[in-house]
């Protein structure tokens, strides 16, 4: 099990285009969470002002901005991410390992404080039946693995992955390669749109490094207290 604390494992998802909101959310959870996770609702919002807004809060940040293009651009794209220090970024890795490479080999640019560069894999919204209708003759944990082996092999970091795919990963893939995991609802909050989920203490028990949570701490009466009672059951394994 990883040594990371329990109440800096999870990245809290600002998916919004209020940022008030969230400004006053990143400040009222500056030391309840591990940082904040910027999608592309609230990144075509606002664009880098935003994310430098909320992230005047002192959380960390994870970009998620799932860059896949010719690697050049994607390298560029890297590239100008850097200019707000983000403590994580990603790609798809079906762009592949060149494009995965030209992503790494830009954010060595950032030197020693360089982000974290991970790989989606498969979405965790998809099932094998989702795969087979975009030509993906595999099932989900099958075509993770492809996936995750190719961003190790292209120097990534590691790989953003539903926690059902964390075990083998695991095993495949060694201690070292980070596992982001989303798709998290804790038994108390609703599953909403995702069809592969596991609660937070058990994507911890399986070896997840960081897990992305929206909407049982943003949607929540006291985002702090779901954040504070979310770090308790990891701790706790229940």
């Amino acid at each position: 099990m990883s040594d990371i604390a329990p109440d800096r494992r999870t990245f809290v998802a600002l998916d919004t285009t209020d940022i008030a909101a969230a400004a006053i959310l990143a400040e009222r959870l500056n030391g309840h969470v591990g940082g904040l996770k910027v999608g592309k609702e609230f990144f075509t919002a606002f664009g880098p002002a935003g994310v430098e807004r909320i992230s005047g809060a002192g959380l960390p940040v994870f970009l998620d901005l799932k860059f896949h293009d010719i690697p050049n651009t994607v390298a560029g794209a890297v590239r100008a991410a850097l200019a707000l220090k983000p403590f994580m970024v990603n790609v798809h890795a079906a762009g592949g390992a060149d494009m995965m490479k030209a992503a790494m080999d830009a954010a060595a640019g950032a030197g020693a404080g360089r982000p974290l560069v991970i790989a989606v894999t498969v979405l965790t919204s998809m099932d094998e039946g989702d795969l087979r209708a975009v030509g993906v003759d595999s099932s989900p944990l099958d075509q993770v693995r492809r996936l995750a082996a190719l961003a190790k092999a292209s120097g990534l970091d590691g790989v953003v992955c539903s926690a059902k795919e964390v075990t083998a990963l695991r095993q495949d893939l060694g201690d070292d390669f980070k596992l982001v995991v989303p798709g998290i609802r804790p038994q108390w909050a609703v599953a909403d749109d995702q069809k592969r989920i596991v609660t937070p203490s058990g994507a911890i028990k399986m070896g997840a490094d960081y897990l992305v949570i929206g909407r049982p701490i943003t949607g929540a009466d006291d985002p702090v207290v779901a954040a504070d009672r979310i770090a308790k059951e990891i701790f706790s394994g229940k």
